[in-house]
């Protein structure tokens, strides 16, 4: 075991949100002063980040509920050179779902003070155009390099990374296609994905979250939402179930949807998923977010270990902890997911996303048994009613020792006004900075000045390895963005990432998913303080997380330490860690 710093390649005051509709007379009210007192400052550079790509999904105007939901990201070292790549496994049209403008590879060549990336899909031998939404990364068959799973409508897609830079297809091989009749409306239609070890014998498991059955040779008409004719969907349509797949060890998995008892619950509208240890008993657990219905919370209660033969099984326990509908007892269209400590209490809460004209919802996580909904006490909750959220990240922006919110937004109804809709089609970001006890929405951020879009996904990490965290957001049928984080200076050590990797042999769970990392510090004033981070399974709205823990330190911060447990509990830990640097935690 051995922790060894990586050498880095460079060493508005918000205004309250006025929810009253006395006062603004519609949820539609959102106005926010300028800030000028937040650290917070970044730069759009898309235009010379390389990065020139739409993420396709349908065309504009959307007319059907395939078309509206936009796809996902993945960040991936595909060449193991230490920084992170990305991947845009992209949609298609109603015309052809089978024939998209194809995926698509960058690999990141950033240097100093210029966020760069260089178009390798050719090379990488990836043809792959089917519409996709999810997608998940990890090492499946232990070979030490990461491989990518997309969840599309139509069969999935597993590619396997043979270590030359290139990829090949091993869907069928690997037995996780899915549904694979021909007759179009049972194919499968799968979001969300995620990879993670539900059995804890070391390799990765994957579970695959599925949406509604929609022909797209014989379309839905329309309906009336709010007196105005919208597309139809999802409620009268036909959910469908979940899927879980159990990692064999040498590269293929078994289905093992029923036998783990994920199918026992009803087919539900699936989006997103996050698999963790979220009760505290070692066992990963997996959580999921529905649109329009209630969320489910599976808990592991099966056998465990590499010497367990038996499939892990699971309990759905969303209505007895707390996770299912909000405090009202209502069920929510959930899309992003975000996990965070936001309380301080070393649980892991989760943030979740919604429609417009209902709140975005914050459960804190109070004994490993209970989440307790605490949206309006930490200010989250009037804010977001006139936006539509997708993608959600908690992260540290610049670096005070607490991390920050954002939410990328936009609505799935073109004819979406705020006098119709209480919301705009087309919606700005909101970022919201933790101050104290709660968090403020920023009007602006330096140079960017989060202008509406029509958002679905995003992906965060220190894309330029200075020690900040960076973006690219994907916009529905729009050009990506490459967001630069421009907090981090040379000359201030006020940050740590740390990135773990197991190089044991037939591990393939390298990454550590399911670990946790605590970092404890003195302020230059003397205040304890106390930060964790997880890897979790699952990623903001469709993608996956960064393989990397970021985490800000005030400047001039003492007494650094940091504690990682593994996901089996092994603890490694470490006292006078010196900030502004990468660490690496190795397992041999």
């Amino acid at each position: 075991m051995a922790i060894r710093p990586l050498t880095p390649r460079r060493s508005l005051r918000a205004c309250s949100f006025v929810a009253s509709l006395s006062a603004c007379g519609s949820l539609g009210c959102n106005t926010f002063a300028a800030d000028t007192t937040s650290a917070m400052r970044f730069t759009d550079v898309t235009g010379s980040s390389g990065i020139q790509a739409t993420m396709t999904s349908g065309s504009l105007p959307s007319t059907q509920i395939l078309e509206v939901k936009g796809g996902g990201l993945a960040l991936i070292d595909f060449d193991g050179d230490g920084d992170l790549d990305l991947f845009l496994p992209n949609g298609a049209t109603l015309a052809d779902p089978e024939r998209g403008p194809g995926a698509k590879l960058f690999r990141n060549d950033s240097k100093p003070d210029a966020l760069t990336f260089v178009d390798v899909t050719a090379a990488s031998g990836i043809d792959h155009h089917r519409w996709s939404f999810g997608v998940t990364v990890g090492d499946i068959d232990a070979d030490g390099h990461l491989d990518i799973f997309i969840a599309c409508y139509g069969p999935d897609v597993l590619l396997r990374n043979k270590g030359d830079g290139t990829f090949e297809d091993i869907t069928t091989k690997a037995g996780v296609a899915g549904s694979v009749q021909s007759s179009a409306p049972k194919l499968d239609w799968s979001t969300g994905c995620a990879f993670g070890d539900v059995d804890a014998d070391g390799d990765l498991d994957l579970f695959v979250v599925t949406y509604l059955e929609i022909d797209p040779s014989n379309l839905p008409g329309t309906t009336l939402f709010r007196g105005l004719e919208v597309m139809s969907g999802p409620i009268g349509m036909r959910g469908q179930a979940d899927r879980l797949f159990r990692n064999r060890g040498d590269g293929t998995f078994e289905d093992i949807s029923e036998a783990s008892g994920i199918t026992k619950v009803k087919p539900s509208y699936g989006l997103g998923v996050a698999m963790l240890d979220f009760t505290g008993d070692g066992k990963t657990d997996i959580f999921v977010g529905n649109d329009s219905q209630a969320s489910h919370f599976f808990r592991n209660v099966g056998e465990s270990g590499s010497a367990s033969d038996a499939p892990p099984t699971f309990v759905e326990e969303g209505v007895r902890n707390g996770l299912a509908t909000n405090m009202e007892g209502l069920e929510q269209a959930t899309m992003g997911i975000a996990i965070g400590d936001v309380d301080g209490n070393g649980w892991p809460d989760i943030f979740t996303t919604n429609f417009s004209s209902d709140t975005n919802t914050l459960r804190v996580n109070k004994d490993g048994k209970f989440f307790d909904e605490r949206t309006s006490q930490y200010g989250l909750a009037a804010v977001s009613r006139p936006y539509l959220g997708w993608a959600t990240a908690f992260a540290d922006f610049e670096h005070d020792g607490d991390e920050d919110l954002l939410i990328v937004n936009g609505h799935v109804y073109p004819q979406a006004t705020k006098k119709s809709f209480d919301s705009e089609y087309e919606q700005r970001t909101l970022l919201h900075e933790r101050r104290g006890k709660r968090f403020e929405t920023l009007s602006e951020a330096g140079n960017w000045k989060l202008e509406p879009h029509r958002d679905r996904t995003a992906v965060f990490a220190d894309l330029d390895r200075d020690g900040d965290v960076d973006m690219v957001i994907g916009e529905l049928n729009g050009p990506m963005r490459v967001i630069r984080n421009d907090h981090a200076k040379a000359d201030v050590k006020d940050w740590l990432v740390v990135t773990p990797i197991d190089r044991r042999p037939k591990i393939g769970n390298r990454l550590g998913v399911g670990s946790v990392l605590t970092v404890r510090s003195k302020d230059p004033d003397g205040t304890e303080r106390v930060q964790r981070r997880w890897l979790w399974g699952g990623g903001p709205f469709n993608s996956t997380i960064a393989p990397e823990l970021h985490v800000g330190v005030p400047a001039g911060s003492t007494a650094v330490h940091i504690e990682f447990v593994w996901p089996d509990g092994l603890k490694v830990e470490q006292d006078g860690v010196e900030l502004g640097q990468r660490i690496a935690i190795e397992r041999k």
